[in-house]
């Protein structure tokens, strides 16, 4: 089967290379010559664990292609994914300028039945924009090609993509014509062979279903954060009211971690999206902006402790702060909505000295941030003579470091831990001031 995927962004790369994998001759499209160049030497422009060899694999045996031509192979293609990046506007909707712009390409050079699915993340409605950008299309050339559009929508966790895609909690298609669905099923059966569920639906509740998932779990993390708050404040442990609440089999353990608030490309974005959906059509989702108003809030908890043990804000200027984890989650270099940037903001405004460590995010903070932070070596570099550490991404790394070392390189021994990793008697024992988030 000869697939087309446009865009070889996070989705679109992941989403090609593990087509490519399962058999199926993919053809990846971006406008972008250069990175297209760097695919075609092999150079992957994105971290994520495994997929440079898996890119270089199916390059080698032909399966995995890439060009900035989308009309070199439409012909040879059944079905085109548009993975294209749909970037929250100023009002905090999803931009479809990319999507549409797709939509009128592929209707510009269609020359026979083509399907075209959206993996990008869209707005409920999306596909009357699309199928219409493309009719105007075909209306310009004065040609009646048949076609059909379809939601396809990805479910990929960074940092754990190829296995999400490889072996997926479900994968849900949203069809509207018998044609489209056999071919769909058809691209999809290696997975229904492995009994992996794959889901029809109508187009918009395969909309719905991307938007309304990443939401509820951004809602179990909000609000396991505002019950981590109020456990600080009542004497409460938030970690065994964790346990307490996930062992109910209806409620579960997942995504009850509290921690210093949500970040990356999709929860923020997704959040946002939705709200401002409802909005459109007259409704107020009022806990969905409870949960934004929580993560923005939690962003801050990591600085606000650290200026409480120092004694307020006004006593951080000329101190030395260590940050361990720059990525939103790890396993990633992604920094986009990240805790890291907003304490870093504030670490500045409050005249502090900042020394930062990722394992993987250095490169992607220097193009951030520049000189305004000092970037270390190592961990243990970047707590040399720091008044402070704030750890923010649980990288496996940080989590059995050598306290002995790290407490004779600081000025004083203070732990805020944005990510409850490290046990608050392990510290104590070990001389160190440690802070967590809602426990004692």
């Amino acid at each position: 089967m000869n697939i087309a995927i446009i865009g070889t962004g996070y989705v679109g790369l992941v989403s090609g290379t593990c087509f490519a994998e399962m058999g199926v001759n993919v053809s990846c499209v971006d406008i972008d010559a250069k990175k297209i160049e760097r695919l075609r030497n092999g150079d992957v422009p994105i971290y994520e664990p495994g997929l440079d060899e898996m890119v270089l694999r199916n390059q080698r045996e032909g399966r995995l292609k890439f060009t900035t031509d989308l009309r070199e192979v439409l012909d040879d293609v059944e079905v085109v994914f548009c993975a294209v990046g749909t970037p929250p506007d100023e009002d905090g909707s999803a931009d479809l300028k990319y999507v549409l712009e797709v939509a009128r390409e592929f209707g510009r050079y269609i020359n026979k039945y083509t399907l075209l699915v959206t993996k990008s993340t869209v707005p409920v409605g999306t596909s009357l924009k699309v199928k219409a950008a493309i009719s105007e299309e075909l209306a310009k050339r004065g040609v009646d090609i048949p076609f059909d559009v379809a939601s396809n929508p990805e479910f990929l966790k960074e940092g754990a993509a190829i296995k999400d895609f490889m072996s997926p909690d479900r994968v849900v298609v949203g069809v509207e014509s018998e044609q489209a669905r056999e071919l769909m099923s058809r691209l999809y059966r290696p997975f229904l062979l492995n009994n992996f569920r794959v889901i029809f639906t109508d187009i918009p509740s395969a909309e719905m279903i991307k938007y309304a998932a990443n939401s509820m779990l951004a809602t179990r993390i909000s609000f396991m954060n505002d019950i981590a708050n109020l456990c600080e404040l009542v004497g409460a442990d938030v970690n065994m009211v964790r346990k307490g609440v996930g062992s109910d089999s209806r409620i579960g353990s997942k995504f009850l971690y509290p921690g210093c608030g949500y970040g990356g490309s999709c929860f923020p974005k997704d959040v946002k999206a939705l709200i401002h959906t409802a909005e459109k059509h007259g409704y107020k989702m009022h806990v969905l902006s409870a949960v934004e108003e929580v993560n923005e809030a939690q962003k801050s908890v990591v600085f606000e402790k650290l200026a409480r043990h120092f004694g307020g804000v006004e006593n951080l200027r000329g101190r030395r702060v260590a940050i361990w984890g720059l990525a939103f989650k790890p396993e990633t270099d992604d920094m986009r909505e990240a805790t890291s940037v907003v304490t870093i903001d504030l670490l500045k405004k409050a005249g502090c000295g900042i020394k930062v460590f990722d394992p993987v995010a250095m490169d992607e903070c220097r193009r951030r941030m520049g000189d305004s932070v000092e970037y270390a070596t190592d961990m243990y570099d970047a707590v040399l003579d720091a008044d402070a550490l704030l750890m923010l991404t649980e990288w496996k790394q940080f989590r059995l470091p050598s306290w002995g070392v790290i407490t004779r390189s600081m000025k004083s021994p203070v732990v805020i831990d944005g990510r409850n990793i490290y046990d608050p008697e392990d510290m104590e024992k070990q001389g160190i001031q440690y802070h967590c988030i809602g426990r004692r």
